[in-house]
């Protein structure tokens, strides 16, 4: 088999269910910001460094398989053939998200000023992770106005940007480096 097909030499794309769609759809855009964004957290994982950062990779490496879910999900139009078998984000999948947000948020200083994404390069690259989640969550908003989208996507997604912002403090923190804070003017 090989890698290449051609099938989307012409501008347009398959979804699951064999739907032909314009490759700048919007459903294509929310999945291809999701794969985006799935990238931006390999990134950061080749980044983690020696064992404190053992918690950071296992939850980025956690959020990655997730994101191919969430990708396979965003491509299969509720309506299209074999819908049924794609797992679907759920309200379930983003309490996980909330409870360690709240645990590492818990073990880090409070924020008494906006931060500016660096310090360390792990930390950085979380960052950048996180603006690529918000574009996605952007992408999400846009589809869900014109199509039928499942409405935990969205705040998945919300919670995701959440969580790397508090992974980057941690990252930081782990290597006993401080959060940039923003100087107004």
């Amino acid at each position: 088999m090989k890698l290449y097909t051609k099938r989307g030499d012409d501008g347009e794309t398959d979804l699951f269910g064999g739907q032909r769609v314009a490759k700048d759809q919007l459903r294509v855009e929310a999945y291809g910001s999701v794969d985006e964004l799935n990238a931006a957290l390999g990134l950061a994982i080749a980044a983690c460094g020696g064992n404190e950062q053992t918690r950071v990779r296992g939850v980025l490496q956690g959020l990655q398989h997730r994101l191919f879910d969430l990708g396979a999900d965003l491509a299969t139009p509720p309506d299209a053939a074999g819908a049924g078998k794609v797992r679907r984000i759920v309200m379930e999948d983003v309490e996980p998200l909330e409870k360690q947000i709240d645990d590492l948020d818990a073990g880090l200083p409070a924020l008494r000023a906006f931060i500016l994404p660096g310090g360390t390069e792990l930390a950085a690259r979380l960052h950048v992770a996180r603006t690529v989640a918000r574009r996605a969550e952007r992408r999400v908003v846009s589809l869900m106005q014109a199509e039928e989208v499942g409405e935990p996507i969205a705040k998945y997604l919300n919670r995701i940007s959440d969580l790397l912002f508090v992974l980057a403090r941690a990252a930081n923190q782990a290597a006993g480096v401080e959060d940039v804070a923003w100087e107004k003017g």
